[in-house]
């Protein structure tokens, strides 16, 4: 009886000791750096290596943390395509896809061994993982929703079940721009099985970070919330913690269901390095900013900072067509609505402009410890935010998005500021006196101020 009772004991502790872990997943915004803005569906692993060692040497102590490897890194690119979204075809003969991607006998996707060669002989990306959790960081990998469509064609078996991969495929659901994959019918035994596979050999590889995608895209496309619900559950039942980050350009409609199942969900299409879209990110993350919390993150998408697009996915390569003030304006719009800050660029390529931009530890700290955020202000030329600062005060950002330089004289009282405050201005990193009633700040067209009032 003794030894029963000890047993059950262990259990329930190491079950409080999964669940306190999961809850700490994500307790701030995640920082990290994504391979996609970079390097699109071909990224190798020499350019992840490359982006990890500078961001353990430059950015950690700053609480920069994960390394996320984007798409298709199952593909077997040719050496030197920029082939983004690249498709499968199918032969003739027999209707078998080609090229084939790399896979267990589970229908499990492992990494092409020639843009990962660490994981030859099925190691995956656990030589990879390994690397990076040695110098101090976190891994993460990008996934899309469903099975590849070549296990369905190869009828593969889901692990400890009797079913296989056509028995929970729905053909019908299918991605629009990367042909890959079925979707998953939950309803169909064995597909929740499927995932809990995906995660425990994800887990075996030293996963701490899942971006899924493909589980919305835009009106009129089904919220596959039946497959975030999947990955959801499969985490929870793991052994390892990780972050589940959902996307793209979630609806607000599905807002309460998406907050349950990611600690991240993208909010917006693609972002890029564009004005007229950083200008709609306001109005997004104005409307999504009431979700912000532990584990509860809007993500308006990577930092467009520094050399993107250097193998694809968009356009030249090409330093980041942001001006400095815009850039500054992005970074700082990131930090006060508090949305993850991934970064886009190739790092190791970093000006020291946007390497500053990274690790201006007041501007992080708005970010990873500011609450409330939210807009107060907008007349559709200067946008205020505020949010309340980890150590008493109020943070305050000053955006002007009209495309001439302005003066403004900012009313505190109207934004319910009463009193004497001491300004800091966050990216100058200085004093800037004290304010009463009215904030006097000179921005250049599409420029922006962060400030701390105390």
């Amino acid at each position: 009886m003794a030894a029963c009772s000890q047993s059950v004991t262990d259990s329930k502790k190491e079950v409080e000791e999964s669940a306190v872990q999961s809850e700490l997943v994500a307790q701030t915004p995640p920082m990290g750096w994504n391979s996609y803005n970079s390097w699109g569906a071909a990224v190798t692993e020499k350019e992840v290596r490359a982006n990890a060692e500078y961001m353990a040497k430059h950015m950690k102590d700053k609480g920069w943390e994960y390394i996320v490897v984007d798409y298709c890194w199952s593909y077997p690119h040719p050496p030197g395509s920029i082939q983004s979204n690249p498709p499968q075809f199918r032969l003739k003969k027999d209707n078998a896809p080609v090229p084939w991607l790399a896979m267990d006998e589970y229908g499990r996707l492992l990494p092409d061994s020639r843009k990962f060669p660490s994981s030859v002989g099925g190691k995956g990306f656990k030589p990879l993982a390994d690397y990076i959790h040695s110098l101090g960081l976190k891994f993460g990998i990008h996934v899309m929703r469903g099975i590849p469509r070549q296990a369905v064609w190869a009828d593969s078996p889901i692990k400890g079940t009797d079913v296989t991969a056509g028995q929970i495929a729905d053909t019908t659901s299918t991605c629009p721009w990367l042909n890959q994959m079925y979707g998953v019918d939950m309803t169909k035994m064995g597909a929740q099985a499927y995932h809990n596979s995906l995660i425990d050999l994800y887990s075996e590889w030293g996963v701490d970070f899942i971006k899924v995608d493909d589980i919305d895209l835009k009106e009129g496309y089904p919220y596959r919330k039946d497959e975030a619900e999947a990955f959801r559950e499969a985490i929870d039942q793991g052994d390892r913690p990780m972050v589940l980050s959902l996307s793209l350009n979630m609806k607000y409609m599905n807002r309460d269901h998406v907050q349950k199942q990611g600690d991240m969900w993208r909010i917006s299409k693609d972002f890029w390095d564009e004005w007229r879209l950083l200008r709609d990110q306001f109005d997004l993350t104005a409307k999504w900013s009431s979700m912000s919390g532990p584990n509860s993150w809007p993500d308006a998408d990577m930092l467009q900072l520094g050399r993107i697009s250097r193998r694809g996915p968009k356009e030249e390569e090409r330093d980041s067509r942001f001006t400095k003030d815009e850039q500054i304006t992005h970074m700082s719009l990131w930090s006060i609505a508090r949305s993850p800050l991934m970064m886009g660029g190739d790092m190791p390529m970093n000006s020291d402009f946007v390497l500053a931009l990274l690790t201006n530890e007041e501007v992080i700290k708005v970010n990873q410890k500011g609450n409330n955020p939210k807009e107060v202000y907008n007349d559709g030329q200067l946008v205020i935010w505020k949010s309340e600062a980890a150590d008493g005060g109020i943070n305050l950002a000053c955006f002007n998005i009209s495309d001439e330089d302005q003066k403004y004289k900012i009313d505190l009282v109207g934004l319910g500021l009463v009193g004497e405050y001491s300004v800091r201005d966050l990216w100058k990193r200085q004093d800037s006196g004290t304010v009463s009633s009215q904030l006097v700040v000179q921005l250049n067209q599409h420029g922006s101020a962060l400030y701390l009032l105390q």
